[in-house]
């Protein structure tokens, strides 16, 4: 150091500085110091620069005498802080018990917040704050020393699916509503995200092109397809778009924030939706198909859809081929799909059609069995007989099926050889066995004529010997109609009576359930019809009674007659007989007037 050049004081008293100064002197020096402090009281709010930081206290120097300490959670809602940084603080007292300057910054942002929030919102400020907590729908943030609410929808532009990873954050708001009733304060962080993504956005937007190729982030995942963030805009791919496979559930393709690239299909003029393809990125399964695969070739699929006409059966990813139900069964009766497989059932099928331009196939799986009508004269010749179902009813017969496939009517005139049948259900049900017998085949439409009764001989070969003409029969009524009865006769065959052979001797009408004794009138066989009569049992007797007293009467008078008369002309005889017969015939006929 260069000491030549250094002069002393001039007037300069060594003596008194050696002995400490006056009082006045002393006086003038703290007087001099007093003024170069701050001028606090209690209570006030002034700033101080950051002195000191440690773990536990920040030190701040206000310009007193001594500098204040300030707990360090009072700064948690800014981590950034460091010393030299002008801070707010509070006077909660200017000398404790210790002499020492007690600070709060709390309290000195809580004293200026309220006017300091509602600037921000009057000048649309951007402003830091702290989140302390979660709450029912949201969070509790600090800012500018005010508590506020920022609701669940307004963190971010994506869902939140973890709001505890926010808790402790200091980030930036902007505060979006003000309640000055109630001081109640609302702020958004998912503002500021969206006002720099709508510049994003209308850059991104500007370029888009069908057909481009994106990267995107899977932002969400629907019912209906799944939502594409391509950098600060969204499209969607719908579920159909997803894969050339049918999807149930987009959660089989894609996974939340999964990055995949995407290819524009479409989007509106305003660009405000875009519609973005998977599956388009690669190539179309049907051209991958094989092309030796024809018709009449066997393959093996999943049932993928189910509808009451038919099925589709994936054979490949996105490769689908339709069974209709009439290709399910050989048989003609109606079914639906449901009947033979369900969702997720592996199946073999034969190609019936295919149409690689018009991607269509069609696809049968009776065919994997025999016909049962190729070879119907040697499984089921004319006269076998066979336990078939009953599948349906006309008023002509009965409608049965032997296998799947064939199917033979029984004629109503077939069921039996003695029950006068007026329509099917009478003899049978829908869904009950029946034993029958093949009489024809149609193999052309597929048909076969059947037979019950021919099971059991024609008893009426039988019948031709016990209802003789004439012959008389125990017989119950059945049935009565208008114009007549039906008879059960012994053996289960029936006869039938008009109403005049169903009077009794005493002149009444026979009624249903009765049973009587029936003569027969009429015997047809071929025809399977039997004529019966009660009223000819009593009349007949009441002929055969008078034609005898006619005689008894005549021989009498014979006897009586002398000789002399009797003579020996034939003429007369014969002439006395027709007269005799008239006779009685006539009190014959007054007889029955007389019962009647």
């Amino acid at each position: 150091m260069d000491t030549k050049n250094i002069q002393p004081l001039e007037n300069f008293d060594w003596d008194l500085f050696e002995n400490g100064g006056t009082t006045a002197d002393k006086a003038e020096a703290a007087k001099a110091y007093e003024a170069t402090l701050n001028k606090l009281g209690d209570n006030d709010v002034v700033e101080g620069t950051v002195s000191a930081i440690n773990d536990r206290e920040v030190v701040v120097n206000i310009g007193y005498k001594s500098e204040g300490v300030i707990n360090s959670n009072e700064f948690r809602y800014n981590p950034e802080l460091a010393i030299g940084d002008t801070v707010e603080v509070y006077v909660e007292n200017l000398e404790d018990k210790k002499g020492r300057l007690v600070l709060s910054h709390t309290k000195a942002r809580a004293a200026r917040s309220w006017e300091r929030v509602n600037a921000a919102l009057e000048k649309d400020e951007i402003v830091k704050g702290f989140v302390k907590c979660r709450t029912k729908g949201g969070m509790i943030v600090d800012v500018l020393g005010t508590e506020a609410f920022l609701p669940g929808s307004q963190i971010d532009v994506k869902p939140i699916r973890d709001y505890d990873t926010f808790v402790g954050k200091t980030m930036e708001f902007k505060i979006v509503k003000i309640n000055q009733e109630f001081r109640n304060v609302v702020v958004s962080h998912k503002a500021l995200i969206e006002a720099e993504l709508e510049a994003q956005k209308k850059e991104i937007i500007g370029k888009l092109e069908k057909g481009q190729i994106l990267e995107g982030t899977v932002k969400n995942i629907t019912s209906y397809g799944v939502f594409i963030d391509l950098g600060g805009v969204d499209g969607l791919i719908h579920i159909t778009d997803l894969s050339w496979g049918r999807v149930s559930d987009p959660h089989e393709v894609v996974e939340l924030d999964q990055k995949l690239n995407v290819v524009i299909i479409d989007f509106d003029d305003e660009k405000k939706r875009i519609a973005l393809g998977l599956k388009q990125l690669t190539p179309h399964p049907w051209d991958a198909l094989d092309p030796n695969l024809k018709v009449g070739d066997k393959v093996h699929g999943k049932v993928v859809v189910m509808a009451d006409y038919g099925a589709f059966i994936e054979i490949a990813p996105g490769v689908e081929g339709l069974i209709h139900v009439s290709e399910m069964s050989w048989s003609a009766h109606l079914h639906s799909a449901q009947d033979f497989m369900k969702v997720g059932d592996e199946v073999d099928a034969v190609i019936l059609t295919l149409d690689r331009d018009e991607r269509k196939m069609s696809l049968g799986i009776k065919q994997l069995k025999e016909d049962p009508w190729e070879k119907i004269e040697e499984k089921y010749p004319v006269g076998s007989q066979h336990t078939a179902k009953v599948r349906n009813f006309t008023n002509f017969g009965v409608f049965v099926e032997i296998e799947e496939g064939v199917d033979g009517l029984i004629h109503i005139s077939d069921l039996s050889w003695t029950k006068k049948i007026k329509h099917p259900s009478e003899f049978t049900k829908i869904g009950e066995p029946i034993e029958v017998q093949v009489l024809d085949i149609d193999k052309e439409n597929r048909r076969l004529s059947l037979g019950h009764k021919q099971l059991e001989d024609n008893p009426w070969n039988n019948f031709e010997t016990i209802f003789t003409q004439d012959s008389v029969h125990k017989g119950k009524i059945i049935e009565v109609l208008d114009k007549g009865a039906v008879i059960q006769l012994e053996g289960g065959v029936e006869g039938f009576a008009t109403p005049k052979h169903l009077v009794k001797e005493d002149g009444s009408q026979a009624q249903l359930g009765e049973e009587l004794d029936f003569k027969v009138i009429e015997f047809n066989k071929d025809a399977k019809r039997i004529i019966l009569s009660h009223s000819r049992i009593f009349e007949d007797a009441a002929r055969a009674e008078a034609r005898e007293q006619r005689k008894a009467a005549a021989a009498a008078k014979k006897a009586t007659r002398p000789q002399k008369e009797q003579g020996p002309s034939i003429q007369n005889k014969a002439a006395s007989q027709s007269l005799g017969d008239i006779d009685a015939l006539a009190a014959l006929k007054a007889e029955m007037e007389g019962k009647k």
